[in-house]
């Protein structure tokens, strides 16, 4: 999922550096960038518009997820070899209650993986890795379905497009009263960057800003991880999801050295215990503490 994740994550930082450019080119940047408007004001415009980055973003994620990950979509009327992995998906949106049936694809790569995503509940998509599919017998690939189909009924697209929106106007906000200050700074020492250098540098400024960002995102993914897990046991067992998540142990926990690990592995970062910054940027909690909560959770 942290593939996902992290494709999110930088189409947003390519909307919202789109929308400055746009706004500057239309001339309404000269509001956003400080000139004439208070913190208040500013503010205000950056989180209308951090929010507009944020679910422009959303509503390209499917799309992006299949652009960039080359999924193929299976036809539902004619899944071929892929029937079962369809009627599996369909059976747990139908014990989740979503309201539409979500789109089922597969893409090709060597890595475990699976991702949901989409803009809403009736317009989900869930993909697997072929991977995945070869390593995984039936029931432990329910379980992650059942973990993907919970990450869609719990709505966590758009509660990180929320959070997302809210860490854009941040970002925005701060890069122009830094990007304010020191051209402030450089007009005392007769070198202020102008309106155009000054939008220049505000741009500069989102692209640095934007990435730190991230580590809200990835504390938030980790904290989501247990309420999929607690939903994919509800919807496909609680025995299903152990071992789905036990799988994914074994696959990833052989190695440990990181060295030598794939680099579908280091990306994922959901094998072992990592520390320092590798924890802030961890988008999934170490596989035994989610199998301990399912293994202590009350049935």
């Amino acid at each position: 999922m942290s593939k996902r994740i992290l494709l999110l994550f930088a189409t947003n930082i390519l909307v919202v550096l789109t929308i400055t450019l746009i706004l500057n080119v239309l001339g309404v940047g000269r509001f956003l960038n400080g000139y004439g408007a208070n913190y208040t004001g500013l503010f205000l415009g950056c989180l209308v518009w951090g929010f507009a980055g944020a679910f422009i973003s959303l509503g390209l994620s499917r799309i992006m997820a299949k652009t960039a990950m080359g999924v193929s979509v299976i036809d539902p009327r004619q899944p071929g070899r892929f029937s079962e992995l369809v009627e599996t998906v369909h059976a747990l949106a139908q014990r989740a209650g979503l309201p539409a049936m979500p789109q089922v694809g597969v893409y090709e790569s060597p890595e475990a993986n699976a991702f949901a995503t989409g803009p809403t509940r009736s317009r989900a998509l869930v993909a697997v890795s072929t991977g995945l599919l070869q390593r995984m017998n039936r029931q432990e690939l329910e379980g992650v379905l059942g973990h993907e189909i919970a990450h869609v009924a719990n709505g966590d697209m758009v509660t990180m497009s929320l959070l997302q929106g809210v860490i854009n106007a941040f970002v925005m906000f701060l890069a122009r009263v830094i990007a304010m200050a020191l051209s402030a700074r450089g007009r005392d020492d007769d070198r202020g960057f102008g309106y155009g250098g000054n939008w220049m540098v505000v741009m500069l400024l989102e692209t640095l800003l934007s990435p730190l960002g991230y580590v809200v995102v990835a504390w938030f993914s980790r904290r989501r991880e247990f309420r999929a897990d607690a939903g994919g046991a509800a919807f496909a067992g609680k025995e299903k999801m152990i071992g789905a998540l036990q799988s994914l142990q074994r696959v990833f926990g052989k190695d440990t050295d990181p060295n030598r690990r794939t680099g579908s592995i280091a990306t994922l970062k959901i094998s072992g215990k990592p520390s320092g910054l590798l924890a802030l940027l961890s988008t999934h909690p170490p596989l035994e503490e989610r199998i301990a909560r399912l293994q202590n959770a009350r049935d």
